[in-house]
């Protein structure tokens, strides 16, 4: 696959090559993402404006953009420089005027003579009762009709580039489609009835109605189709490198995991079960296992991971669970000290706390096989550390990892199995979007015995109620979060919000009783001071939102989150997961700063409505959009031009299972489809596909 296909030359010329584009305006085109024909074939119309001929404005519902034939009519220039010139018009059943500014000379009179029949096509409007249509878009002779489109696209514009230059520049970018070789498998094609490529190209780029610029339009679904299949090619593609890697075959009796699973005090739930099954299945294979375990706040992804820890052992090998942060790693190893009891099993931490010869003793039971389950953080990274036989590697919260510590973990053990587990619910279309290379196991039930949490929205004017409420709680004995507002961007300006609201509730709630946790604070302080809230040294913790991921206080029963209205949905969710973990019935208060704009009262309300992360998760994406929605700091999610994951959720997923299909089938892309697809790679843009085909 050497370069690019020569069929797809003209597409990749420069934009200046197309007619009446130089090289300014080549510029202006950059800004909208533009810089060969081939995007403009991508840019699609977002509207149209229907010109067809009518026989009259009248009874037509104004404002409206109208096309009438009239006849010409008197004259009133303006009377004063730069007013309003009118034009007097009669189409078959009523008048109008037309009216043009900064009208000069006779120039009209010319172009518009009295007696005159013309088409005219432009948005009418009522001024004072009359109905005008001021600076028509079009004024012609009936002869030179068909010069007005009877529906003409609208397309997304930047400075610089007007309607009638991206309409030309996208007709001179189709003229260049080249025939091309079917991609798409054919009998999807002929059920979804979806045009071959170059006629949906030209049909989206000439919508005929409102219809037509429908996603679920045949010409535009087709070409969505393309972008999500090109891209999931690309994640299949990765997969399928990653599966050659060669894994470890991990079976077991399933005796181990029997002594955890008849000494819990209750039964797991359908999705545990199903997950369970689903990665023992995978570590039983010569592959290597690359799952993503997701899972809501408090779904039971820990007993997962752990039964899958214990299938490692059964196999007589090691496992390990790392965590992003001491504090994590630390509540891992109390929940799975019970449970590996129950088992029978050596647990042991590792993280950065330890030393000297502790550490040496700890790294020689390791390397010996004594220690059978390791928790730790980045730690068990370190060049001396050795495992005497790594199975499995579970890593917790992917966003904090990067692929290439999930590398180096594999390093570790020669081919362990890797399951990754993250509590971030993601809609479908986004997971398919971002972790498809990943098998995905969902936990989409919650274990039994996990309290509601009550969630209210009270408005910042009555923070001294909230304080007083809190007053009355820690009396009983309970603990309480208080989440403060990130500040615009800046991490000093958070530091000021979270010390003012720690330094009035210390004065109103009493000393000794309010800790602090912030961004700034060298990690030892933000350990001892989550860890005096853990041990019930201080009753209330006061934090900028380090706390989102995992921490676990049972005796936590409220959650107060100032300015909810600035956090978005998915990390409120998070937040709110901190309480209802332990017997106490729990709240969430969410205050915000009014008056909340119809979208942010929306949004907390969805909040308060549901527990359901993925619901959560879907409305976040339906109401914010993909870019938003998992920050952008750790977005895998491509840009698409033309598909739109909100509401092709569905393609995204016929595209994954297709891509894999193809790849099982023809795992190097040299069959007639392959080859189709390879072509399409190029035409996406999808360079990396290109160089894992080159390299595989």
């Amino acid at each position: 696959m050497s370069g690019r296909p020569e069929a797809l030359f003209p597409l990749f010329a420069g934009l200046e090559t197309l007619e009446g584009v130089g090289p300014k305006t080549a510029q202006h085109f950059a800004q909208l993402g533009v810089a060969a024909p081939r995007d403009l074939v991508f840019t699609l119309p977002y509207s149209g404006i229907d010109r067809k001929l009518r026989e009259t404005v009248k009874d037509a519902v104004l404002p409206a953009t109208l096309t009438v034939a009239v006849t010409v009519g008197a004259h009133r220039p303006a009377r004063n420089k730069g007013g309003a010139y009118r034009i007097h018009v009669e189409d078959a059943q009523t008048s109008f005027q037309l009216v043009y500014f900064h009208a000069r000379g006779d120039y009209w009179q010319k172009q518009l003579p009295e007696g005159a029949r013309r088409i005219v096509s432009g948005r009418v409007e009522l001024f004072d009762g009359v109905a005008q249509m001021v600076h028509p878009d079009f004024a012609v002779a009936q002869d030179d009709a068909a010069d007005i489109p009877a529906f003409e696209p609208v397309y997304p514009l930047t400075s610089g580039i007007t309607q009638k230059l991206m309409f030309k520049a996208a007709r001179g970018a189709l003229t260049r489609l080249p025939e091309l070789v079917e991609w798409i498998d054919p009998n999807q094609k002929a059920q979804a009835g979806w045009p071959d490529f170059a006629d949906a190209a030209q049909m989206a780029h000439m919508p005929t109605s409102l219809n037509d610029l429908a996603p679920t339009a045949p010409a535009r679904e087709r070409l969505a189709y393309d972008e999500l299949f090109a891209h999931q090619v690309t994640l299949a593609l990765a997969r399928v490198t990653e599966r050659r890697k060669k894994g470890r075959l991990s079976n077991g009796d399933g005796a181990l995991q029997a002594r955890v699973l008849n000494a819990l005090p209750y039964t797991p739930t359908g999705a545990q079960t199903r997950a369970v099954a689903e990665i023992t299945q995978d570590m039983a294979t010569d592959q290597r296992m690359n799952r993503l375990l997701q899972g809501d706040v408090g779904a039971g992804k820990t007993l997962v991971a752990f039964m899958a820890l214990l299938r490692a052992v059964e196999a007589g090998g090691q496992g390990v669970l790392m965590a992003p942060t001491e504090i994590l790693a630390r509540q891992h190893l109390q929940g799975l000290r019970p449970l590996a009891e129950d088992a029978g099993v050596v647990l042991e931490i590792l993280t950065g706390r330890d030393k000297g010869s502790e550490r040496r003793a700890k790294l020689a039971a390791l390397a010996r096989g004594d220690i059978q389950v390791l928790v730790g953080t980045h730690a068990v990274f370190q060049a001396d550390v050795t495992f005497d036989d790594l199975r499995l590697a579970v890593v917790d919260e992917q966003h904090r990892f990067g692929v290439r510590q999930r590398l180096e973990l594999g390093q570790k053990g020669k081919q362990a199995d890797v399951l990754v587990m993250t509590a971030t619910p993601i809609p479908r279309s986004l997971a398919l979007a971002q972790y498809g290379d990943m098998d995905v196991s969902v936990l989409d039930e919650k274990p039994p015995g996990r309290q509601p949490i009550k969630t209210a929205l009270i408005s910042t004017d009555r923070i001294d109620q909230v304080i007083d409420r809190l007053r009355a709680v820690i009396t009983e004995g309970r603990q309480c979060y208080w989440v403060c507002p990130l500040v615009e961007e800046s991490e000093v300006s958070d530091l000021i919000a979270a010390e003012e609201r720690f330094k009035r509730l210390r004065a109103a709630l009493g000393e000794g009783v309010v800790g602090l946790v912030h961004g700034q604070m060298p990690p030892a302080e933000k350990d001892a001071a989550m860890l005096a809230f853990q041990q019930g040294h201080t009753q209330v913790l006061v934090a900028t939102t380090v706390i989102e991921v995992g921490v676990d206080v049972p005796n936590a029963t409220i959650i107060v989150i100032e300015r909810a209205e600035t956090f978005g949905l998915a990390q409120l969710h998070q937040l709110r997961g901190r309480v209802g973990r332990g017997q106490g019935a729990s709240t969430c208060l969410l205050m915000y700063q009014s008056p909340l704009s119809e979208t942010g009262q929306k949004r907390l309300e969805v909040l308060r409505e549901t527990e359901d992360g993925f619901v959560i998760a879907q409305t976040d994406l339906e109401m914010r959009g993909t870019g938003d929605l998992i920050g952008t700091a750790q977005s895998g999610v491509p840009k698409f031009k033309v598909a739109d994951l909100e509401r092709q959720a569905g393609l995204m997923a016929i595209a994954q299972s297709d891509a894999r299909a193809l790849l099982n089938d023809d795992p190097d892309l040299t069959g007639p489809r392959g080859q189709a697809t390879r072509v399409l790679l190029w035409l996406m843009r999808q360079d990396e596909a290109i160089r894992l085909i080159s390299v595989g």
